[in-house]
């Protein structure tokens, strides 16, 4: 089949990249920026310094500063109204994913009328261009800076969702590996994760494709040397560049490949029960590798050996599967993320709610041909996979 893929938006990156914010604003002709941040960037004094670069440049800086986890629609829609009110010519987004996928939503209703309902979907969605938008990740997992939409929770239907189209397109990613530096432990593992998921994810896709092979491998490879260290010593500079590095790649990776089981699940865990999202993605990683490994034998081959698995050359497909899976869990252990049970979650509860969502999802988007899951996806499956993740991790 034809390859699919998505080329990214510009990217600056580098260590004091952030510094050129207000000159690239310049250069695209801006005068005034929204400036969308959620309240931890600002406790960290983040979004206060971008916003001095930004009004040193001699452009106004407005800041909303109230951006929600797992952003809900009403959440964007106050975001994009106040830039309208406010004449906004540009958008900054500044944080983690809920903020840039904010940041996205706000560019989208300058120039798309509300609600922001009007807008969901990936494919075949139609949009109106708008006003530039530079997004810079404080966090190394997203990937959102080098991706063609963002990520949204419709409260009407307690689902989460998708923007898209080339009205909430970022026009300039910046990233700069100095903005992660104070990131606490438990930060640094659930992004980081959600950067490793992103990449096995797009690498093991059914859309799997000539970019996602580069991509994804260089990504995963650079999980497994940086995200143990960046966790014990967030003043690791090397460290942190590399799961930079490895967040970019798997924004870069996904934009065409997408997403699959992980992913599927995780979304579902932060909609129901407001797991944040890279705990949740890869809640389930270790079990989603193993029962992949029949039908991308070499890709999972490869995951396991990044992390140290010592595989002979005639390997089955369950003993590689076996091996990824408990590569999987001891970066887990190593990184002290916590599994469903740690975070308060009972079996119960989960497989009353998420096989059946995503199993909806997935139906959903398979009618608009999009299958990413390298297996059917069945209401059996998933169930299997988060009962034995609860049992096993």
């Amino acid at each position: 089949m034809p390859s699919i893929w998505s080329a990214p938006n510009p990217i600056l990156f580098g260590f004091g990249a952030a510094e050129q914010t207000g000159a690239e604003l310049r250069r695209l002709g801006c005068k005034k920026a929204l400036v969308v941040f959620d309240k931890g960037v600002a406790a960290a004094g983040i979004s206060g310094k971008i916003i001095k670069i930004i009004e040193d440049a001699g452009i106004k800086a407005v800041p909303f500063g109230d951006v929600q986890a797992d952003p809900p629609d009403w959440s964007v829609e106050a975001a994009g109204a106040l830039a309208v009110s406010e004449g906004a010519d540009c958008v900054v987004g500044v944080g983690g994913g809920s903020s840039l996928d904010t940041a996205k939503g706000a560019k989208l209703l300058i120039a798309n009328p509300p609600p922001l309902k009007r807008y969901y979907g990936r494919e075949g969605v139609v949009t109106q261009p708008s006003v530039p938008l530079i997004v810079i990740p404080t966090t190394a997992g997203t990937g959102s800076e080098c991706t063609p939409g963002g990520v949204i929770t419709d409260t009407e239907r307690g689902i989460k969702t998708n923007i898209a189209g080339v009205g909430c397109s970022v026009t300039l990613g910046i990233v700069d590996p100095e903005l992660t530096m104070g990131l606490p432990p438990a930060v640094t593992a659930a992004t980081g994760m959600d950067a490793l998921c992103h990449c096995v994810e797009s690498l093991t896709s059914a859309r799997a494709n000539a970019i996602s092979a580069i991509t994804g491998r260089e990504g995963i490879a650079l999980v497994a040397r940086h995200l143990a260290r960046a966790v014990r010593n967030g003043d690791d500079r090397a460290a942190r560049e590399g799961m930079m590095k490895a967040s970019t790649l798997g924004g870069i990776s996904m934009s065409g490949a997408l997403c699959h089981l992980s992913h599927d699940i995780g979304r579902s865990l932060g909609a129901k029960f407001h797991v944040p999202h890279g705990n949740g993605c890869a809640a389930c990683l270790p079990q989603v590798l193993e029962v992949t490994a029949p039908v991308k034998t070499a890709e999972v081959r490869y995951f396991a050996e990044c992390f140290g698995a010592q595989l002979p050359p005639d390997a089955s497909a369950a003993d590689i599967g076996a091996a990824a899976r408990d590569a999987a869990r001891g970066l887990m252990t190593e990184i002290s993320l916590p599994t469903l049970p740690k975070l308060g979650l009972g079996l119960g509860e989960l497989l009353d709610a998420v096989p059946d969502e995503v199993v909806m999802q997935c139906e959903m988007a398979a009618k608009n041909g999009i299958v990413t899951s390298p297996l059917p996806v069945t209401r059996a499956l998933i169930a299997d996979i988060i009962t034995r993740a609860y049992n096993e991790n």
